[in-house]
């Protein structure tokens, strides 16, 4: 069965999806809260005592790594997969409940208005997730709608009943402490490191508190749209603004996925499983020498460990072996690597 239902303001509206046929019925002018959309049994699984574990998927973006969704679906212990977005489609629907399977459904909530952050429905089916999911999209619908609502509580009562929360791309962004939360758009690495008050270098803090990821801020697609620069002056912000004395960051590749068990035990997932995946761990030693508006920055000392899937990282301890392991500096603006050949990846 593959059901789908629309909410709206002063009327309920259902549709009924069969195979890839899409019959609905809407009402004239109505305000739509949000989309719901379940693969499988639309009731609440409960599952076996201990069957459900703990953890985080951490995903760099563009193409979903299917071990590492895998990898989530075995800790759910086979219940409820739900995946909630602000934009998008249903499409993790068929591929993790047909293709993948291992659960008893896969659901998707799509917010369209505020008012759904406060609807029992949407509140109950996070709440009742055996793994919950946050889709790619914007970051800033996510803080702008979700921060300081029931559906920042229900996120966290997904995680106090040491059920597994993933995300990728916009998702990820604001699964640590710290976040770019994209307010104003996107910032690259040149206009960043430049100057480290940018009007879009806009950063979000108190948000979502997930295991083993205080004093740590996330970026996605890192190698390919060229992140490292603006993780570093990210890095630099949060100490200069003394939000942390010593700031972390995780950026992660394209087509890769880190699953983070309860104790902090990182396994790397790459989608092309061939080596080249990566996932890079940047941890500040000092204060900037230059952090200021309109000034480009300098910033030395940033050390790096660069993961793949030969290599081992720990969350909790953050420590790793058998990776790559280097030392970057902003000057002047200019990102230096001590890598041989000076490759700041």
């Amino acid at each position: 069965m593959y059901l789908a239902k629309r909410v709206a303001a002063g009327s309920l509206i259902l549709i009924m999806v069969l195979s890839t046929t899409m019959m609905s019925l809407s009402a004239s002018g109505a305000k739509t809260t949000y989309e719901y959309y379940v693969a499988g049994d639309p009731d609440d699984y409960v599952p076996e005592p201990g069957d459900v574990s703990g953890g985080l998927l951490l995903a760099g973006g563009s193409t979903d790594v299917a071990e590492a969704m895998e990898w989530m679906i075995e800790k759910s212990g086979g219940g409820d997969f739900v995946v909630i977005r602000c934009a998008g489609t249903d499409a993790y629907n068929p591929w993790i409940y047909k293709q993948l399977g291992g659960v008893d459904s896969c659901e998707t909530i799509i917010f369209l208005k505020d008012e759904a952050c406060s609807d029992p429905f949407v509140l109950a089916k996070i709440r009742n997730a055996e793994a919950l999911f946050i889709a790619g999209g914007n970051q800033w619908d996510y803080v702008r709608m979700w921060k300081g609502t029931a559906v920042e509580d229900a996120i966290h009562d997904v995680l106090q009943k040491n059920a597994p929360i993933g995300g990728t791309s916009a998702g990820l962004a604001i699964l640590g402490e710290f976040c770019f939360s994209a307010e104003r758009n996107t910032i690259d690495s040149d206009e960043a490191l430049t100057n480290p008050y940018h009007p879009r270098l806009t950063l979000e803090q108190d948000f979502l508190t997930m295991p083993n990821m205080g004093d740590k801020i996330t970026d996605s697609h890192f190698v390919a749209r060229d992140r490292m620069g603006r993780l570093v002056t990210f890095l630099a912000r949060i100490v200069q603004d003394e939000w942390a004395d010593v700031a972390m960051g995780i950026g992660i590749d394209e087509k890769v996925a880190l699953g983070v068990d309860e104790y902090g035990k990182v396994t790397l997932f790459d989608a092309c499983n061939d080596g080249t995946g990566a996932a890079y761990f940047l941890t500040t030693t000092r204060t900037p020498d230059v952090c200021q508006p309109r000034t480009p920055l300098t910033f030395t000392g940033v050390s790096v460990f660069k993961m793949t899937m030969t290599s081992t990282f720990d969350l909790a301890s953050w420590t790793g072996s058998e990776g790559v392991e280097y030392t970057l500096n902003a000057v002047d603006g200019v990102l230096e690597s001590t890598q041989p050949g000076g490759s700041v990846y």
